[in-house]
């Protein structure tokens, strides 16, 4: 299991994210993708689930027509994890 991160760690790893936001509450980070129409935003949602299921930790989403919201925590960690900035970094890239 991941131990929990810091909240140095924490904001080390938000630094090096493209607009994600923590969720001290849920102890967890969340970003809203926009696209422009359902195709492009369930395609992205295909991609990150390929590379959630690779990395064997998947994602809180949801979807509306053009967006998806993402959360990421670890539950059984009790919060964020390397496992949660890493999946995070990997969807950044996917957007590229």
């Amino acid at each position: 299991m991941a131990d929990k991160l810091s909240s140095t760690q924490r904001e080390r790893a938000l630094g090096g994210l493209n607009g994600w936001v923590y969720d001290e509450a849920g102890d967890a980070i969340s970003h809203v993708f926009k696209f422009k129409d359902f195709s492009e935003a369930f395609a992205f949602m295909t991609r990150v689930a390929l590379a959630a299921e690779s990395a064997g930790h998947h994602p809180e989403w949801s979807n509306s027509y053009n967006r998806v919201t993402i959360v990421l925590t670890t539950h059984d960690a009790g919060g964020l994890t390397t496992k949660d900035m890493a999946l995070a970094k990997v969807i950044d890239t996917i957007l590229v």
